[in-house]
């Protein structure tokens, strides 16, 4: 970031600013991740008795305004270069742009391989920051080399305003998947619908309601619901249930309570989780 900002000055490239203001909005970014990942291992107590693992989803949440709040810069000093051009040194750009490509690229194909997967909000708003920045290098390289054989200096706001806009689109799934989280919407990898039919499905089982199924952080879902059973349920009922809702759905953390089929509180109270 620091060498990004130095030959932007020095080759009067405003893409390597925006680059290099990208890189700071990143370092922000994964220092979120870093302490939110941390967070999450501390114990529940006594008033937090979930810990800290929340933390995690407000890390994804910030993460993606981050990186909005840093394409709106680099779109805004785009804009003003392209209403008062300058010179640009091309080959300083496709230097030091190139050596951005390599760091980003290898350090988000690190990140990837030490957990597996990009399942976990906080970690894909780690990758999408440093993906992010890969790509904007390497848009960053293609306009020195136009400069450089053309001597077309506008490219370079050019390109810093396409490929914001790529950024943007990649970023919006993030933002609307860890806003789902925090506002406690279903996570996307389950059916609230699926999930209801494999409870009613029970031997025992008459209809369920109110159920509520959330993320408890970026790796763990929750789950809470009333059924209504008759005599024919079996013992062992609920802890049958709660497995399998693990192995289907991989909702680890279950609450399941049980209502005789006429009970007063045995129906369902609209708004609430009424799915059976």
């Amino acid at each position: 970031m620091v060498v990004e900002v130095i030959a932007g000055f020095g080759a009067r490239s405003t893409a390597l600013l925006a680059d290099a203001l990208h890189n700071l909005g990143d370092v922000g970014g994964l220092a979120l991740a870093l302490g939110a990942a941390w967070l999450a291992r501390r114990a529940a107590t006594a008033k937090r008795t979930y810990g800290f693992r929340r933390s995690t989803l407000l890390a994804g949440l910030a993460n993606a305004t981050l990186i909005f709040l840093s394409v709106g810069v680099v779109l805004w000093e785009a804009l003003h270069h392209l209403r008062q051009p300058a010179p640009v040194n091309g080959k300083l750009v496709m230097a030091v742009a190139a050596a951005g490509v390599v760091v980003n690229g290898i350090s988000a194909f690190l990140l990837l391989r030490s957990h597996g997967s990009a399942k976990d909000v906080n970690v894909r708003g780690a990758v999408v920051h440093l993906a992010g920045d890969a790509l904007i290098s390497a848009g960053v390289v293609v306009s020195g080399l136009i400069i450089t054989f053309t001597g077309w200096s506008l490219v370079d706001p050019v390109t810093s305003i396409v490929i914001s806009l790529v950024v943007l689109v990649a970023t919006w799934r993030l933002l609307r998947d860890s806003l789902d989280l925090v506002l406690d919407a279903v996570p996307g990898d389950v059916a609230a619908e699926d999930v209801a039919a494999a409870l009613r499905v029970e031997k025992g089982v008459v209809a369920v309601h109110d159920l509520h199924i959330w993320a408890t952080s970026s790796t763990q879902t929750a789950l809470t619901a009333h059924l209504v059973v008759d005599d024919a349920a079996a013992p062992g009922l609920v802890l049958r249930l709660s497995r399998g809702l693990e192995e289907r759905f991989g909702i680890s953390h279950v609450t399941l309570q049980v209502e005789r089929e006429g009970e007063g509180d045995a129906q369902c109270t609209q708004g609430e989780g009424c799915l059976g």
